[in-house]
């Protein structure tokens, strides 16, 4: 099992922002799925502000397919053609990076070309042609543990991005099965996966989510996700936080139940720079 040091974990840039030991914590946020553009653009403007008023860097999140829901008939949003035009318009216009899972290995040029960082989701981070297909983009990589690995299983995909010549990788914590229809989370993960040198992010919405717990779609249990929060900063091996995050989560189409409320956001952000600022100095001494 690989134990993390400092100097040994990639800096990684993302369109000037820099994620990684020594650096504020990035967050990566927005709701869960593009609703509309003047949604999108909302969302990302308010959460831009509190994220500089918190002194933490922002990478906005917004998917523009998502075809992982559990039930076929459940909204995945736009497409790939209009809901890329979205992430741009969102980037020109507020001047911060943006994210999005990308779902197969036709969508990757022009995700590539659209994106500052390709996601690749959880549930597809062992298909070995579709890793190798979006690290070949050499964009900046957000690869979301699955449910189903160990956090020690993760050096393998690490090295399918690294054999496609890409190491801009962040690797990301979301939770573990735990039963049916529930996660768990162990963050003796983030220190291990920090081992394998580069930076860790704790997604702590998806980590609170009951996935198909409410039958034909995901419940959740978003009560919990500020303790987390503040435990996996407070390892000291969490180099930034995923969170969705909406206005009116209770009529958000998908992942309603483990989204962050918009109004609450500040004071986790809040918690997420004093509890940074308590430890980030004493790991790796």
């Amino acid at each position: 099992m690989s134990t993390a040091r400092a100097s040994s974990i990639s800096i990684v840039k993302i369109d000037g922002i820099r994620v990684g030991p020594g650096q504020p914590p990035v967050i990566i946020a927005g709701p869960d799925v593009i609703e509309s553009e003047r949604h999108a653009l909302r969302h990302a403007e308010k959460i831009k502000k509190l994220c500089d008023k918190a002194g933490l860097t922002y990478v906005f999140k917004c998917s523009y397919d998502k075809a992982n829901r559990t039930s076929g008939s459940s909204y995945r949003g736009p497409g790939l053609k209009k809901g890329l035009l979205i992430l741009k318009k969102v980037k020109r216009e507020l001047g911060i990076p943006v994210l999005s899972d990308v779902h197969c290995r036709e969508d990757v040029p022009a995700a590539a070309e659209a994106l500052d960082v390709l996601q690749i989701p959880a549930f597809l981070c062992r298909q070995t042609d579709f890793v190798t297909a979006v690290a070949r983009a050499k964009k900046p990589l957000h690869i979301k543990k699955g449910q189903f690995l160990a956090p020690w299983d993760m050096r393998h995909v690490v090295a399918k991005a690294e054999a496609a010549g890409n190491r801009r990788l962040l690797l990301c914590e979301r939770g573990a099965m735990f039963g049916y229809n529930n996660l768990v989370s162990d963050l003796r993960s983030l220190q291990v996966m920090a081992g394998f040198g580069y930076p860790v992010i704790y997604d702590g919405t998806h980590s609170v989510q009951l996935p198909g717990g409410l039958g034909a779609a995901s419940g959740g249990q978003r009560e919990f996700t500020p303790a987390l929060v503040r435990a996996a900063i407070a390892t000291g091996y969490c180099h930034g936080v995923f969170l969705e995050v909406h206005e009116d989560p209770e009529h958000a189409p998908c992942d309603g139940p483990n989204m962050v409320r918009l109004d609450q956001l500040g004071n986790l952000l809040n918690d997420i720079t004093a509890v940074h600022a308590a430890v980030h100095h004493r790991v790796h001494a």
